[in-house]
């Protein structure tokens, strides 16, 4: 059974960090392509970072800079580090895994960016 389990989510200020886990079983990881993702309310869902079977990381534009994501493939777990965070950073993340036609997902974690 494929089980991707987010941690970390919560309420942050603007300006502050968080820092989120994804762990993962069920897969053989260091295969798979990693991503974070997230869902504001009313948007779709959007690709934050994502980063390759070698390490290779890619970001979207409006987090580029601010967040950093890693993976440690011998713990078989991605993360986050969200750093400068804004209001519009609020949304539910999710933990993507996908290789070949393989697609698996997190169930999501709330961010919630206010002072």
């Amino acid at each position: 059974q494929v089980q991707l389990v987010e941690s970390g989510g919560g309420l942050a200020q603007p300006g502050g960090s968080l820092r989120f886990s994804c762990a993962v079983s069920g897969i053989i990881f260091r295969l798979y392509l990693m991503g974070w993702y997230r869902q504001a309310p009313g948007k779709q869902r959007e690709l934050v970072a994502a980063i390759t079977r070698d390490g290779s990381t890619s970001y979207a534009g409006s987090v580029k800079g601010r967040f950093t994501i890693s993976r440690d493939n011998a713990k078989n777990a991605l993360y986050l580090q969200m750093n400068s965070l804004k209001p519009e950073d609020t949304a539910v993340y999710y933990c993507n895994a996908r290789y070949g036609m393989n697609d698996y997902w997190g169930q999501g974690t709330q961010v919630t960016v206010s002072s």
